[in-house]
């Protein structure tokens, strides 16, 4: 999944992002309201992870103006408040989810996913195609039964292909969902990704280069 923190504590901004990208989540931060409008125009995220009390647009408004506009990305909300009236308010603007300043941050990681399998387009939880099975769960891949052990940035290649279904993806697409905002699109780390996938998977090749498009599993 690819997630939006919004955080205006850049110091916890920093921890949480490094702790969800551990997680094999794609992360992006930004630390005003603003920022995240800006982000939220021109990106597709499956989760939002945005604090309430934050500068130049509260964190309210940004929540309004993100489910008005497309209503798919899944909004949790952050507070310091405990009180049931705030977390009741938060969650008529439109928000998923509401978690109190401070939090364990396994919690934080467990109502990502929990958001994530509530997304509007509905998928299996175990995706299989070409004698791969690969459990998103579990972080788990299997070839024609036998494990393999990849790199999260491969397990997440392999995993946007999978949920492609056959289609091509160019890879700007690739680059949107496994990768953050910080990655040179004029980069060769997709093909190098994907030669790395490719060996790992082992033969017969899985994957068909679509000339002038992207990739496919055949």
């Amino acid at each position: 999944m690819r997630i939006l923190l919004v955080e205006d504590e850049e110091l916890l901004a920093e921890a949480i992002t490094e702790g969800l990208r551990l997680e094999s989540f794609t992360v992006d931060a930004v630390h005003d309201g603003a920022s995240a409008l800006e982000r939220l125009r021109s990106h597709e995220y499956d989760v939002m992870v945005l604090d309430r009390d934050l500068p130049v647009v509260h964190g309210d408004e940004v929540c309004r103006r993100a489910v008005a506009a497309s209503g798919e990305v899944r909004v949790l909300m952050l507070t310091v408040s405990t009180t049931i009236a705030e977390r009741v308010d938060g969650l008529s603007l439109g928000a998923d989810d509401y978690l109190a300043k401070p939090f364990a941050f396994g919690e934080l990681v467990a109502r990502i996913r929990a958001l994530g399998r509530r997304s509007t387009s509905v998928v299996p939880p175990v995706l299989e195609r070409s004698g791969i099975r690969l459990d998103p769960r579990h972080q788990e891949v299997l070839r024609d039964g036998a494990r393999v052990a990849l790199s999260r940035k491969e397990f997440a290649v392999l995993e946007v292909l999978l949920r492609a279904q056959g289609a091509a993806v160019p890879a700007e697409q690739l680059l949107e969902r496994a990768w953050d905002e910080n990655t040179d699109p004029f980069s060769t780390i997709v093909r190098v990704t994907m030669n790395s996938l490719r060996r790992k998977l082992g033969e017969p090749d899985p994957i068909e280069t679509v000339t002038g498009t992207g990739y496919r599993l055949r």
